[in-house]
């Protein structure tokens, strides 16, 4: 299948994450890049906006302004240009996908290709049924190898509201982290990079809230933030960036924030059951 992959406003992490997918060798003998920004492909920019070249895939990085040219072209005239051509549209990244950082640029109407954080925009609603988006800062470059590859064997590929593939992110990135025993019981850790302990509750971990694989498909298939001793910052989230990163928000104590689908009620509950209890192993360090 054929790709141009497009950059809007954006830094290019996305397309530089993707440099680091470990089977990206064998990628590229199953796709073909008509035109990318870092990896050698067979036209230059120039080609992508001179000519109207064969396109299956278009990729979309970075948000979109209409004010934002690419070689005195302005961007969106670029998309409509190939979206109607291609088969499928993917928007790699939060900014493409929600506007990300760039909508505090000194660009106008700066928003994702579809959405402006939570709330739906139009200006690309024609194109919503043909698109699927991976939100991240910057993308997990598996995330996107696989949902290309089931656009090539024509699988079905589910979305949530956002055109997320479920198979990614119907979880939160709290599945599958190894502090999660630590967070059972609000154990927090007060040392960053430290093994032991959950920084959800007093060191802005989003992760109980927040839809990712994170901890389910490592990345470069060794770890993940919140593995490493980092909360997680979000940036799948249509809200991302927040600000104060490592800083719970709380209300009389209470995380501002809840794990998703979990009641105020709820949660005093068990953080009142919780405090019943003193396991000595966990107040210890692992070595």
């Amino acid at each position: 299948m054929k790709i141009i992959w497009l950059s809007a406003l954006t830094c290019n992490g996305n397309a530089h994450s993707f440099l680091n997918y470990p089977y990206l060798e064998q990628f590229l003998k199953d796709f073909e890049f008509i035109y990318h920004p870092i990896i050698h492909s067979t036209n230059t920019l120039k080609d992508v906006l001179e000519e109207t070249l064969e396109c299956d895939i278009l990729i979309i990085e970075g948000a979109i302004s209409p004010e934002f040219k690419k070689v005195d072209t302005p961007i969106i005239n670029l998309i409509n240009k190939y979206a109607h051509k291609a088969k499928k549209i993917v928007t790699v990244g939060t900014c493409a996908t929600f506007g990300g950082i760039f909508t505090q640029s000194g660009y106008l109407y700066t928003t994702g290709l579809h959405y402006n954080k939570e709330k739906e925009t139009f200006l690309f609603k024609a194109l919503k049924n043909k698109t699927l988006s991976i939100s991240g800062c910057p993308i997990q470059p598996e995330i996107l190898a696989q949902t290309l590859y089931s656009v090539k064997n024509s699988y079905e590929i589910k979305v949530d509201d956002f055109l997320r593939p479920k198979e990614f992110f119907s979880y939160t990135v709290h599945n599958g982290c190894t502090r999660n025993e630590y967070f059972e019981y609000k154990i927090d850790n007060h040392i960053f990079g430290k093994k032991e302990g959950c920084m959800f509750y007093d060191h802005g971990c989003r992760a109980p809230y927040t839809n990712g694989s994170c901890n389910k498909i490592l990345w470069n298939e060794v770890n993940s933030k919140t593995r490493a001793g980092s909360p997680c910052m979000g940036c799948t989230a249509p809200d991302f960036p927040q600000y104060n990163f490592f800083k719970t928000k709380k209300n009389m104590g209470i995380p501002q924030n809840l794990p998703l689908g979990v009641g105020k009620r709820t949660y005093l509950t068990l953080a009142g059951v919780t405090k019943a209890f003193t396991i000595k192993r966990l107040q210890e360090d692992l070595f």
